[in-house]
């Protein structure tokens, strides 16, 4: 039962999708960017054994000290773990390889698909005043994953505009449903975001009109575009806020941010 002391909780949003390579890191840092330049204050969370998101925001895999690997594992606090970034208000638990081992070490845990629910609504996260938790998932659907939908509130779908996106996204569905019927039954999808996309591209053109014709207001309207300057800003280990503010990408990103503000204002209205 939820405290009625305590202040608001941030809304914790998994960003999945087992495929690799559809822009689940790009959108959770971006997207992280874009909410704080809103004024929110933005915990990033790695939970990709491949660090992707820590490196893309500038921290170094010598300063990991302390990653999700603790965080799920070990009682250790949140004050050890959140790391800041060169963005006021952006927060992050970095990853290491380490995590890749997690999955072995979760399934003698009774608790295994609440762990990391459990660590996020701890009293200590209040102290931080996070108003949105982004969760970059692993590209499968393993126990991490699970761990995610089970912490989180939704779950953010990026696609990437390619011949055969929509079948992958029906396995990612299913798991969706199994965790709300297991775990947890408010799990909603936050939307489905189309990334990669190039307008001049027929295919394109063709994946988003079965997308939309599919999933209907699921989809975003803001669509990630194919953008030099989104692919470059990871090497610069910064948001492509930060990296080319003027850029499409960038653009694109605040647009999303502004309807899943706009959304959950709705919805706690």
């Amino acid at each position: 039962m939820s405290d009625p002391t305590r202040s608001a909780q941030p809304k914790i949003i998994a960003v999945a999708n087992q495929k690799g390579g559809v822009g689940k890191t790009t959108t959770t840092i971006n997207l992280g960017a874009a909410l704080v330049e809103r004024g929110h204050r933005v915990l990033v969370v790695d939970l990709d054994p491949q660090g992707n998101a820590s490196t893309g925001l500038g921290i170094e895999p010598d300063d990991r000290e302390f990653t999700t690997y603790e965080l799920l594992l070990e009682e250790i606090a949140l004050s050890q773990v959140i790391a800041n970034t060169s963005q006021e208000g952006l927060s992050l638990v970095p990853a290491t390889i380490d995590l890749s081992s997690a999955d072995m070490e979760l399934i003698s845990n009774e608790k295994r698909s609440f762990l990391l629910h459990d660590a996020l609504r701890q009293p200590a996260m209040d102290d931080f005043g996070f108003d949105f938790i982004l969760i970059d998932c692993p590209p499968s659907l393993n126990l991490l994953t699970v761990n995610a939908m089970v912490a989180a509130h939704s779950v953010l779908v990026p696609l990437q505009s390619e011949f055969f996106a929509l079948e992958g996204l029906s396995q990612l569905m299913l798991t969706i449903r199994e965790v709300r019927q297991t775990a947890n039954p408010n799990l909603r999808i936050e939307g489905v975001v189309l990334t990669m996309y190039d307008a001049r591209n027929n295919l394109a053109q063709q994946v988003e009109a079965d997308a939309r014709d599919n999933l209907g207001d699921l989809v975003f309207r803001t669509v990630i575009p194919r953008n030099v300057r989104l692919s470059e800003a990871p090497s610069y280990a910064m948001p492509v806020i930060n990296y080319d503010t003027n850029s499409k990408g960038a653009a694109a990103y605040r647009n999303l941010a502004i309807e899943i503000v706009n959304k959950n204002t709705v919805l706690a209205a």
